[in-house]
């Protein structure tokens, strides 16, 4: 059955790599913000202190907006010790849930060693089975972040089972919906690790999936010459939000913890009006948008949908199991929009139609194979004079990658939030009734009458309805009665005061979610290799409780990385080259030279790479 808009309630979470791209995410319309630490997060470059944290909790709380902090690495026995601290820390200052990968923490939480925080199973615990996601349900665990390799069909079906359980049913799913793709399911590269020791699962990834390769066959023939063979486009998922909405999703990421504050404010304004036309959010407060958000016009390689279209079978013809165009063997970098194709140039102009380009805006374009850049000097109709012409020539498609109109558009933005606030004034008292039904009252000891009553009425409306720079805006004015004289500046002292314990009584009021215990439940594997990403004895034990061996630590822990499989990714190349029938070795060469060997495992449709 459809999901009427009111029927449903979920969460748009956006990420953030320091306090002022958090606040600009609230002020956007996120309903939750994730945001790392000061250790064990997946994006090392993207580290916060406490105090930092703590004011981003005060803020968003105010909306009943929630944060989530990242402690998402595989952590060494003496880090998982002094993880511990910093959960408590983290629980003490208001954080709401931390997004875990290290199995070593689910053991402490089981063993009852943290505080009641709520703990989020992270996409680099590899969940991109049913079996998986069932195992962390059977634990207890309130959300499991899907691996973003998934089908429709299979989120629907992995939804379907958790709501239909005999335990945990209320577990919520979390889905990616925007921003980079690893082109490895989470949790299961290795290979920035074995290049040069900066491991993926410990947030050191060096993006080898974002450099140049030459893909060869067994008699060394040549199939693709310094190309970036891994480099996946990046995910727009918003044109499934409604069935994604309908399958069951309480919460859809937007990742990007590293992407600057203007890229957070114009995709979070993008997702907050696309799922409002489906669904109410589950925060409070109204956005005010001073700008039209474009998703093209912040970082993008282009864009895919990824598999979320797909059947998730090979055996259909045509092959339904696979999407084309995900990957851009061009380029990792920003492409923007596409304005046109250039129809005529000269030695310092270029002509091309249905420009809306400006000075100052960023283009590039491909040639030989390339990408190349430029910026706008001077625009004169179709004309335009970039500050080099490069290889710029009739028939050259040009992309913008930096609107400058826009940009200035969004640090200029003084997008705010506001929760809705009602007055009523009845018995000589006047109440303030939020959103959410909080509401404080003041009594007025009696006074002079007024000469006019209409025009006391009518300022004390009019002085009630300016609630200026604060977190609220008026609704509504209800005067059951006639008011007596006051003077203006009385009549805003009472409206600050009365906003100001609305505020209290908001942040007192705010409801934290708990954790209930966890306990152990069966593993699917009743034996595991160094895919388990074990890197303590914790996590070795917690696997053992859970009724599987653990035959291999971390190949970050053991430093071998001979024979192992570095990357295991659903793109797979024989396919994108046509090669699906050919039995022929394949192998990978990098830019020093060093070889790599493709496995496909054609049943399940996946790359492998050693």
């Amino acid at each position: 059955m459809k999901l009427n808009k009111s029927d449903k309630k979920v969460e748009l979470l956006a990420p953030a790599k320091d306090k002022e791209t958090a606040f600009a995410a609230i002020n956007s319309g996120a309903d939750a913000v994730y945001i790392g630490a000061s250790m064990f997060g997946a994006r090392q470059n993207a580290s916060n202190k406490i105090e930092d944290i703590k004011e981003i909790v005060e803020y968003a709380h105010k909306f009943n907006v929630r944060i989530h902090v990242t402690m998402n690495t595989i952590l060494t026995d003496e880090e998982l010790e002094k993880s511990l601290n910093l959960i408590n820390d983290l629980y003490q200052i208001g954080v709401d849930a931390i997004i875990v990968q290290d199995m070593g923490i689910f053991d402490l939480a089981i063993r009852q060693k943290l505080p009641s925080i709520e703990i989020h199973a992270s996409t680099q615990c590899d969940n991109r089975t049913l079996e998986k996601v069932k195992f962390f349900q059977q634990m207890g665990v309130k959300r499991v972040i899907l691996a973003r390799e998934l089908t429709l069909n299979q989120i629907e079906e992995i939804c379907r089972e958790v709501r239909n359980s005999d335990f945990n049913r209320d577990m919520e799913i979390e889905t990616f919906v925007h921003g980079a793709l690893c082109v490895s399911y989470s949790g299961q590269c290795y290979l920035s690790a074995s290049i040069g020791g900066r491991s993926a699962n410990r947030g050191e990834c060096a993006q080898a999936c974002r450099k140049k390769y030459t893909l060869i066959d067994e008699d060394g023939k040549i199939l693709a010459k310094d190309k970036y063979l891994l480099s996946l486009k990046d995910f727009n998922a918003s044109e499934h939000l409604e069935r994604l909405i309908n399958a069951g999703v309480k919460s859809f990421k937007i990742e990007g913890r590293l992407k600057d504050i203007n890229y957070v404010k114009n995709v979070v304004a993008y997702y907050r009006a696309k799922i409002d036309k489906f669904a109410q959010k589950s925060s409070s407060g109204t956005v005010f948008p001073d700008f039209e958000p474009d998703v093209r016009k912040s970082f993008n390689r282009g864009f895919t949908d990824y598999f979320l279209p797909c059947s998730g079978k090979n055996t259909d013809k045509p092959r339904t199991d696979r999407n084309k165009n995900i990957c851009n063997f061009e380029s990792p970098k920003s492409l923007g929009e596409k304005i046109d194709k250039v129809y005529k140039s000269d030695n310092n102009s270029f002509y091309i139609k249905n420009s809306s380009l400006n000075p100052q805006d960023g283009l590039c374009y491909f040639a030989d194979g390339e990408l190349f850049g430029c910026l706008v000097n001077k625009v004169d109709g179709e004309r335009v004079f970039p500050n080099n012409i490069g290889k710029i020539k009739s028939g050259t498609v040009i992309y913008r990658n930096f609107d400058s109109q826009f940009n200035k558009l969004l640090q200029n933005s003084k997008m705010k939030r506001k929760i809705s606030v009602e007055f009523v004034l009845e018995n000589r008292i006047l109440t303030a009734i939020d959103e959410d039904g909080n509401s404080v009252s003041i009594e007025f000891a009696a006074g002079e009458p007024a000469k006019n009553p209409d025009k006391m009425r009518e300022t004390f409306i009019t002085q009630l309805s300016k609630t200026g720079e604060s977190d609220f805006h008026t609704v509504g004015v209800k005067m059951q009665e006639d008011v007596d004289f006051m003077p203006v500046s009385a009549i805003n002292e009472i409206r600050r005061n009365l906003l100001s314990k609305l505020l209290h009584k908001r942040l007192q009021s705010y409801q934290r979610p708990v954790q209930t215990p966890l306990n152990y439940a069966k593993f699917p594997l009743e034996a595991y290799d160094y895919h388990a990403n074990v890197f303590n004895e914790t996590a070795k034990s917690f696997y053992k409780n859970s009724g599987c061996e653990i035959c291999e630590f971390a190949p970050e822990k053991t430093l071998n990385f001979t024979n192992k499989a570095l990357m295991c990714t659903k793109h797979c190349l024989k396919f994108e080259f046509g090669l699906c029938k050919s039995s022929k070795k394949l192998y990978l060469l990098d830019e020093k030279g060093k070889k790599y060997t493709l496995e496909f495992d054609c049943k399940n449709c996946q790359m492998i790479i050693r």
